[in-house]
């Protein structure tokens, strides 16, 4: 029996939807602790021990993969103080706060979300992948056409480009994959997996799938540092 979440975990979510107050959460924050926290580090834990299979750059201590419950609200119009759902996410070890690709996992009362790749990358991330994806788009084709991602994922999605960004050759093999700006698979199951004895084993079968094309990504992100990444561009503009 793996680790999951409990009726409880998402009465509280439920609940803090319509309770998003620091009063209630103070009052209710036992069951936090318990029923959401701890639950949460030891769904972590079984997914580390995984990730260390086929993605070991990316474990690291429960606590730093968990995500807090805390919103930042300095910048939004939305005071609510609290997240209505969990989250946790595993970037590669030394790419940390330089954009690297890696895995995420939500779970919320609506739905569980799990990701593989680079979600919004900066400028800087976002040309090395399209740099690399230039030479390199075949065997990235290949790895998007593996049955067991096509059966559990969706592709590249977010808001495209309409043409090929600035810089980069309209007439090329790769131009339909240089649209995209969101560089990350998303898998979507229904919130109450989450309370499934066997949820660590869906997530970790859609981590392993995913593994491949994190590793694709990585390469330029691990390879060129954000000076490197804008002379490299400086050069295909020039050309």
């Amino acid at each position: 029996m793996g680790p999951h979440f409990s009726e409880q975990t998402f009465d509280f979510l439920d609940e803090l939807e319509h309770r998003n107050e620091r009063e209630w959460f103070q009052e209710h924050k036992p069951v936090y602790e318990v029923e959401l926290k701890e639950r949460m580090l030891a769904v972590i834990e079984v997914l580390n021990l995984a990730l260390g299979e086929f993605a070991a750059d990316c474990v690291r201590p429960p606590n730093k993969s968990m995500m807090r419950i805390y919103r930042d609200v300095r910048f939004s119009n939305d005071k609510s103080p609290y997240k209505t759902h969990l989250a946790a996410h595993w970037p590669p070890r030394g790419l940390e706060k330089a954009g690297g690709a890696g895995y995420f996992l939500q779970v919320g009362v609506h739905g569980v979300m799990l990701a593989g790749g680079a979600y919004s990358p900066q400028p800087p991330q976002l040309r090395a992948i399209r740099d690399y994806v230039l030479d390199h788009h075949l065997k990235l084709r290949s790895l998007l056409a593996t049955p067991a991602l096509t059966t559990m994922a969706q592709p590249f999605g977010g808001n495209k480009l309409i043409r090929p960004p600035r810089g980069f050759p309209v007439e090329h093999p790769a131009a339909d994959l240089l649209l995209n700006r969101s560089w990350a698979l998303v898998a979507h199951l229904p919130g109450d997996v989450a309370l499934d004895e066997n949820f660590t084993d869906l997530v970790i079968e859609r981590f392993r799938a995913f593994a491949p094309v994190v590793d694709f990504l990585n390469i330029p992100l691990a390879t060129a540092t954000p000076l490197e990444q804008e002379t490299a561009t400086g050069r295909r503009r020039l050309a």
